[in-house]
């Protein structure tokens, strides 16, 4: 039997890249058919395009070369550029980002959702390119990436690795640097833990096998200086684990808060593993306008604190607080947005559908001393229900900031249920924020839209809406 001929590559030759396009591809055309690329290209780029996709209105491709560079384009600063995933529009200047994140907004307001609306705000920029991180997540494992020129060297390589998980292979790993999007001591931290487990010949995760020792680590910069580590572990070694600890106390004593996490499972996530405090706090610290903010090892907080500051000033203005108004605050995490607005009210609910996040933002009022907050944990659908609002009154005003998701549509009935004057929708998915303000429209319409860049180098963007109750 004649085995099947594979078909070759389609390639097509000297695109010209028009405009970016969702998920942080770019957008060609050919013979008026729409080509999605992925790969380090900019608009205006002239590229080659190897296709993987083809359907009867688009197909989608890699940018396999590029003739012609566009002037829109900048050197990337990150030497693990093109193969890490995390920073994929450094070669973009960042007001062509900007530009792209304010159109993208529009087009889910406009085109996907068509709800009227009196203009979007000039974009806030991020203050820094760099550095804005307060959360990185690094993985040691032995099934490591190697990248074309370190298997084109025929050098012997090492399998060990400590850095990021290479888009959409769970397992393979780039062993990291340098990451530019953290603070220090962050890299000095991985890289230190590298250095003394190989020294000691210690067992790095297999991702494949799920088997080995020094798993992960993730580390938390605040704006008020301190730092948080938590490194994971796969086998409860814990003569080698205490020597591990007493290194990083000796090494970097800045550090104000250090854990343990002895994780079996398949996965790395640790929010149902116990955290086992090593020494400092349990806990950092966040400042914002005099208020404190806890963040414990499984705590929620807004990645880029000063952005963060920058997008709960604009949600406080939007709504528009005279001191005698009921808010709720749905999603609410560890009640960062609540404590924020409190002063401002007459009382603020928050809600939240995760238990701890809700023990830590009690925690966050009483040491704030704010004392007209309070906070419920459960599912948002089946919380608000016309007897929650008969014990707890119905809102004047409602910020939400649900996940990326959006919210349910019970939600947003139950929001038109209650019927307050104001709505602020808070948002990291302008797709699904317009999806639930159209949804709205009938009895509400949008006053003002404010799109903050949280995440510079990314195709992602915050959007802050304004919806007022329209009149009888």
């Amino acid at each position: 039997m004649r085995k099947k001929q594979q078909k070759a590559p389609v390639i097509l030759e000297n695109l010209r890249v028009e405009d970016f396009a969702a998920e942080g591809k770019c957008l060609a055309r050919n013979d008026g058919q729409v080509i999605f690329i992925e790969g380090e290209v900019a608009p205006g780029d002239l590229v080659d395009v190897r296709i993987y996709k083809t359907k009867s209105s688009f197909r989608e491709g890699r940018a396999i070369a590029v003739r012609e560079y566009s002037n829109l384009r900048q050197t990337p600063r990150c030497q693990h550029f093109g193969t890490c995933g995390g920073c994929k529009w450094q070669h973009v200047q960042y007001e062509t980002q900007l530009d792209f994140k304010t159109r993208q907004v529009r087009d889910s307001l406009e085109r996907l959702a068509k709800i009227p609306h009196p203009g979007i705000r000039p974009i806030i920029g991020s203050a820094h390119e760099y550095g804005y991180r307060n959360k990185l997540e690094f993985t040691f494992s032995t099934n490591r990436w190697y990248t074309d020129a370190e298997i084109a060297s025929g050098e012997t390589l090492e399998r060990r690795a400590a850095g990021f998980h290479i888009p959409k292979r769970f397992d393979r790993i780039l062993d990291i640097m340098q990451c530019h999007l953290q603070p220090e001591p962050s890299n000095a931290i991985r890289l230190a833990i590298k250095h003394y487990a190989e020294e000691r010949d210690w067992a790095f995760y297999d991702l494949i096998k799920h088997e080995g020792f020094v798993r992960n680590v993730v580390i938390r910069t605040a704006s008020t200086g301190q730092v948080m580590v938590i490194v994971q572990f796969g086998q409860p070694d814990w003569e080698k684990i205490d020597e591990l600890m007493r290194f990083l106390q000796e090494q970097f004593p800045t550090i104000s808060s250090l854990h343990v996490v002895v994780n079996q499972k398949v996965n790395d996530t640790f929010q149902d593993q116990d955290i086992i405090h090593i020494a400092g706090t349990p806990y950092i610290e966040e400042s914002m306008e005099g208020l404190i903010f806890r963040v414990g090892p499984k705590s929620f907080y807004q990645t880029n604190s000063e952005q963060a500051y920058v997008l709960y000033k604009i949600a406080r203005d939007f709504a528009q607080l005279k001191g005698d108004e009921l808010v709720y605050d749905l999603y609410t995490g560890t009640g960062t947005i609540a404590n924020f607005v409190a002063h401002q009210a007459r009382k603020v609910v928050g809600i939240e559908y995760v238990p701890s996040a809700v023990e830590d933002a009690k925690i966050n009022s009483e040491i704030n001393g704010v004392a007209n907050t309070s906070f419920y944990a459960g599912d948002m659908k089946k919380l608000l229900k016309p007897d929650f609002f008969a014990e707890h009154g119905k809102p004047d005003v409602i910020i939400t900031d649900p996940p990326r998701a959006g919210m349910d549509a019970d939600v947003v009935e139950a929001i038109l249920e209650a019927a307050p004057q104001r709505i602020v929708y808070v948002s990291c998915n302008p797709a699904t924020q317009a999806r639930d303000v159209a949804m709205m429209a009938e009895q509400y319409e949008v006053k003002a839209v404010q799109p903050v860049d949280m995440f510079p180098h990314t195709h992602h963007v915050e959007n802050v809406m304004w919806l007022e109750k329209k009149s009888v």
